[in-house]
């Protein structure tokens, strides 16, 4: 099924566009260094001619011990923000976890992301379509493809079609999750872009014990994959030193790495174009 096309910034995503590129740190460890990966993104973004929506969490409320770095938290996140826009003209992403964040995020980015864990939470999926900005909802780890029919529905009852939907991976035994390409062609049925999340796919919830763990060599595999099985654009974190980072680290891309990793999926990609 063809789907519609969505358009962030001066991209678009769908059916017959470009591949989008969601971009950036886990969360915001400081303005400096979010500055300083956004401005290497944007020089990306042009050296390649792709189309980059950059990200970053102001506050991740679902680490998995409470004295887990969370980030600055709304206010500064979005004066962090708001500095990646003016100084790289980037679109912007970052998670809603609580309809009382919306407003202020909503005037700041251009994409309003519902976490996993969150994506049946009816009055936040609601309450971030009625803003008229871009929605991406990750398919929740107990969610199989189709549930995400729902989702569409609520955004719908809204009068919002500027939805994407994202696939991370499917909860399998403990501490593991397992990706299923069928569910790109599954969720693109539904008439909405398709993202594929690589790294999060990669995640081992909580099985650091009292943080999560992740495997990153099995990025580059997911994201050829997720691009051969025709995803609509890829959600790859990324930082300059993963094994540093303050959230995240194990599933993270080295930003030095990320060049090669894109520059192989656009030659999938491109193959996959020729007649």
């Amino acid at each position: 099924m063809k789907t519609r096309n969505v358009q962030i910034g001066e991209a678009v995503c769908g059916t017959g566009q470009p591949l989008l590129w969601i971009l950036g740190p886990c969360v915001i460890e400081s303005h400096e260094l979010t500055l300083r990966i956004a401005e290497t993104l944007a020089e990306l973004a042009a050296k390649l001619s792709i189309p980059v929506v950059f990200k970053a969490s102001f506050d991740k409320a679902n680490r998995t011990s409470g004295k887990s770095f969370r980030g600055p938290g709304v206010r500064e996140g979005m004066k962090t923000l708001a500095a990646v826009k003016q100084r790289t003209g980037l679109p912007l992403l970052t998670d809603v976890h609580e309809t009382s964040q919306i407003e202020a995020v909503a005037e700041v980015c251009d994409v309003l992301q519902i976490p996993a864990f969150l994506a049946r939470q009816t009055d936040l999926v609601l309450a971030a379509g009625r803003t008229g900005r871009v929605v991406n909802v990750k398919k929740g780890q107990f969610m199989a493809p189709w549930d995400m029919r729902n989702v569409a529905a609520k955004m719908e009852e809204v009068d919002n079609r500027r939805l994407l939907l994202t696939e991370r991976g499917v909860s399998f035994g403990y501490n593991t999750l397992v990706s299923d390409m069928r569910s790109i062609p599954w969720m693109q049925d539904l008439g909405y872009p398709v993202i594929f999340d690589a790294t999060h796919s990669v995640q081992t919830p909580g099985g650091a014990g009292d943080k999560s763990g992740g495997d990153r060599r099995m990025v580059s595999y997911l994201a050829r994959a997720a691009t051969a099985a025709g995803c609509d654009g890829l959600f790859l974190e990324t930082h300059p030193r993963p094994d540093d980072a303050l959230s995240d680290g194990p599933n993270m891309v080295a930003l030095d790495d990320l060049p090669s990793l894109i520059a192989c999926c656009l030659r999938l990609r491109r193959a996959l174009e020729t007649p």
